[in-house]
């Protein structure tokens, strides 16, 4: 039986990774895509822990990379549950990557995966609530809150200006910016 609240204590969930030279890219830092792979498995830990049952990634919201990943680096990954909805859930993952032989650890990136729990028949089934226990679970609930009611006004925005889009009117907006439009007649 799956419980009907939990503390976002309760999932949170800590990978670390040492970043290997396969993980390279041409540049000689890790590529973003394996840093995304781990924070994915972090997310799916976390919110499988919370909700007691499989999860699924549906949108990955503010992946900006801060700082550069190097291979010897051991890469941190801590997820945390900071918002619960029906059967999705906020999963808020901090990356560091930490220089053992220089005893340097730098934040890399934050970023919020949204996770939904699926029953044994592929259907969106209710998460557990979550029950907040300090000033910055509440903030984090509350910021997650905002973060997804921005998030669905600017999916309606973008999909009345499909609606209404005037080409014309619209590379008016173009001057200035880097690029040229050539357009056949």
């Amino acid at each position: 039986m799956i419980a009907s609240e939990r503390p976002a204590s309760f999932s949170e969930t800590t990978i670390t990774e040492l970043m290997i030279p396969s993980y390279a890219n041409f540049g000689g830092n890790i590529h973003g895509g394996v840093l995304l792979s781990i924070m994915d498995k972090v997310a799916y830990a976390c919110a499988s822990k919370h909700s007691g049952a499989y999860c699924v990634t549906v949108a990955i919201d503010q992946v900006e990379f801060l700082e550069p990943v190097e291979v010897g680096d051991l890469v941190s990954m801590r997820a945390k549950v900071n918002y619960v909805g029906n059967s999705s859930m906020v999963v808020g993952i901090r990356v560091e990557a930490e220089n053992v032989k220089k005893g340097i650890t730098k934040h890399t990136n934050t970023s919020y995966f949204t996770m939904v729990a699926k029953d044994d028949h592929d259907n969106p089934t209710q998460a557990p609530a979550l029950v907040l226990e300090t000033r910055d679970e509440v903030r984090r609930f509350v910021e997650a809150k905002h973060r997804r009611k921005f998030n669905k006004h600017y999916h309606e925005e973008m999909a009345l200006q499909k609606v209404h889009f005037d080409l014309f009117e619209e590379i008016t907006h173009l001057k200035g910016e880097r690029c040229l439009a050539r357009l056949p007649e």
